[in-house]
């Protein structure tokens, strides 16, 4: 085996790098190709990138293809920039701005990586006949004992990225390689650095890439014009404390920017598109103990046990992952948090864990579900593991 789990010598291993132009990427593409690789640069255009071409932060776009050209003709490598537009903006725009007029709130690098980025680039990789897909996220990919290949997190849990990663298939993972596992980004900036890479010092891309004024709301209204409409914001006692131009433009646990005055801080609980209506109330309104999910990937060797699954979840990437049950029962799949989440938005992803830690495995998650008005209220956290058990 060679250094990326392949049964050929490296020089006969042909590997595609995804390169975004950002640094992660570059560094991939320049230690396979020192380590004596075969590697074919890959650059997707994924949207229009005018607006963007010259912003501090954006991805994918006219400065950063630019960018990863010039690295891939540095280190000597093919390169080829693969026009994605109309797949990114059917599966992650027009979705991303499907989901915020339904109410909740989603998170397009999941899209991106479901879609164009492993099942669409896989494919492609495919065409060229290459042994693997190489990307420059901080994840690892490791080889299990019973066969097949694992999703653990990174070394660097500052960066790990293994929340936006929780859809990657099993016959995805088989041929997908993630090298900077093991390192910090301060070493694979050092490493880029040392090597002379041209965009060694160049930012991070922020998430939301396709949104360059950053006024997500405006992408929303423009693409879903129907949800752009006024409603009440209420009180969960049911006053009705002002109005709202748009329930896309609120997300679950916020506090700042409601437009209403009140004695007290109130924090959005729900958002009900339905009824164009945004329910406020206090903090602790907000803590909840079950989660709904649908569109689960499960990556466990075993299915989901009858009597439920100790596990660690997270329901957001800020968040560090804590310990829950894993069920399935008639209301499909569900996880309990033993002491509890606040601000657990619909759309976003719920991602299952074997343990807290870097080495964790990644056992798979599933989206969010809207929460029914008679939502588990938090019990506390005795209450809830004798109730588990």
């Amino acid at each position: 085996m060679n250094g990326l789990d392949i049964a050929k010598p490296a020089e006969k291993t042909r590997v595609v790098v995804a390169m975004s132009g950002g640094i992660d990427s570059s560094v991939v593409a320049a230690l396979l190709a020192r380590a004596g690789y075969e590697v074919i640069g890959i650059t997707l255009q994924l949207y229009d990138h005018g607006a963007a071409t010259h912003r501090a932060g954006s991805c994918c776009a006219g400065r950063d293809i630019q960018d990863a050209r010039n690295v891939a003709q540095q280190l000597g490598i093919p390169h080829y920039v693969l026009d994605y537009e109309s797949r990114f903006r059917e599966d992650v725009i027009e979705s991303f701005a499907d989901s915020y007029a339904r109410g909740e709130t989603p998170i397009p690098c999941v899209e991106c990586n479901r879609t164009v980025k492993f099942r669409d680039l896989l494919a492609f990789a495919g065409e060229l006949d290459a042994d693997c897909l190489a990307t420059g996220h901080y994840v690892e990919s490791r080889a299990l004992e019973g066969g097949g290949r694992g999703l653990f997190r990174p070394i660097d849990l500052d960066r790990d990225q293994s929340y936006f990663l929780f859809a990657t298939t099993k016959p995805q993972l088989a041929r997908l390689r993630f090298p900077l596992a093991g390192m910090t980004k301060s070493e694979t900036r050092a490493i880029a650095r040392e090597i002379g890479l041209s965009n060694a010092d160049k930012a991070d891309s922020q998430d939301i890439c396709f949104v360059p004024s950053g006024n997500y709301a405006e992408l929303v209204r423009k693409l879903k014009p129907e949800a752009d409409r006024p409603g009440a914001i209420r009180h969960l006692d049911g006053r009705v404390l002002g109005q709202h131009e748009g329930t896309f433009r609120f997300t679950i646990g916020q506090r700042r920017g409601l437009g209403i005055a009140a004695r007290e801080p109130l924090y959005v609980i729900r958002v009900d598109a339905d009824r164009s209506e945004v329910i406020v109330g206090p903090r602790e309104a907000l803590a909840l103990r079950e989660i709904p999910l649908r569109d689960v990937n499960w990556l466990g060797d075993t299915p989901i046990p009858s009597e439920g699954l100790a596990i660690h979840a997270r329901v957001r990437s800020t968040r560090a992952p804590k310990p829950a049950m894993l069920r399935q029962d008639e209301r499909g799949i569900v996880v309990e948090i033993f002491d509890g989440e606040e601000g657990v938005a619909p759309g976003q992803a719920c991602v299952f864990y074997g343990g807290d830690g870097a080495g964790a495995r990644v056992l798979g998650g599933g989206t969010i579900m809207r929460q029914p008005e008679g939502r588990i209220p938090l019990a506390p956290a005795g209450e809830a593991v004798s109730a588990l058990s």
